[in-house]
């Protein structure tokens, strides 16, 4: 009974459209696309302040050590 098939999705996707409308569900995508976007830029910059992090941390130590 769990089972979904190609017809069960279409006809969910049928209903969601006469829900929502078509207006609604494209504002709805492009807001989920905007939150991946930044999610993504908020990764790339931590990760890139991690990087920044280990440079400064490593020169402050070879600087100690000389």
């Amino acid at each position: 009974m769990g089972n979904i098939g190609w017809t069960g999705i279409i006809i969910i996707a049928i209903l969601v459209v006469i829900l929502f409308g078509k207006g609604k569900i494209s504002s709805i995508m492009g807001d989920l696309a905007k939150g991946i976007k930044s999610f993504k830029k908020g990764l790339s910059d931590d990760s890139s302040s991690k990087n920044d992090d280990n440079n400064n941390n490593s020169d402050s130590s070879n600087s100690e050590n000389k």
